[in-house]
């Protein structure tokens, strides 16, 4: 009657912050949606550019009732789980953006194409050393040993979640940047620089 479910992060988004949140969104997007080609703008990414294929599976991910475009609520829903949800939302919507095809499997194709962009932009923003120890194919295949626990090639979304949270390493691997301004400000970062 009335209860809430306990979340790992207790503080309730505040009507005024919800309002703020609004007004910028329908700043950046008149029409109330949100496009492909705005959202990478949104985010400071080269159409063309290494970060470009990362932030089209970002922007699938987020768009859950798959029109093509994300809504206020999309838009909400993305930073709710963002900032307070837990460890198993969150990769289970790394799940998606894995999953290009929503096949409800990653296969060696997907899990490659992102693990490929992940070390692009990893290499060109040189924040992270440990993503260069192994080649793509490498890690790639470390993941696919790590995870497919059936050996049929393809990771689903139980093995997904019980590889990420068994194997720190594989945890990293897997664990999709979850911080979007940090990400946003790298981006304008480096686009400033060239």
């Amino acid at each position: 009657m009335g209860q809430t479910q306990p979340t790992e992060n207790r503080e309730e988004i505040d009507v005024k912050a919800l309002q703020d949140m609004y007004k910028k969104f329908v700043m950046e997007c008149p029409s109330g949606l949100l496009f492909l080609h705005e959202f990478k703008r949104f985010f400071g990414v080269d159409p063309t550019g290494e970060a470009s294929d990362y932030a089209e599976n970002m922007f699938r991910a987020f768009d859950r009732n798959g029109d093509n475009t994300i809504d206020f609520l999309e838009f909400v829903a993305a930073l709710n789980l963002v900032f307070r949800g837990d460890l198993e939302h969150k990769l289970r919507w790394s799940f998606k953006v894995y999953d290009k095809d929503s096949n409800g499997f990653v296969d060696r194709g997907e899990l490659r194409s992102i693990i490929d962009s992940i070390y692009r932009i990893k290499k060109g923003t040189k924040s992270d050393t440990s993503y260069s120890q192994l080649s793509v194919d490498e890690a790639v295949d470390r993941l696919l040993r790590a995870v497919d626990s059936d050996g049929d090639g393809h990771i689903n979304m139980e093995e997904f979640i019980r590889g990420a949270q068994q194997d720190p390493w594989v945890l990293n691997m897997l664990k999709l940047d979850m911080n979007p301004a940090g990400w946003v400000l790298e981006q304008r970062r480096r686009s400033a620089h060239f």
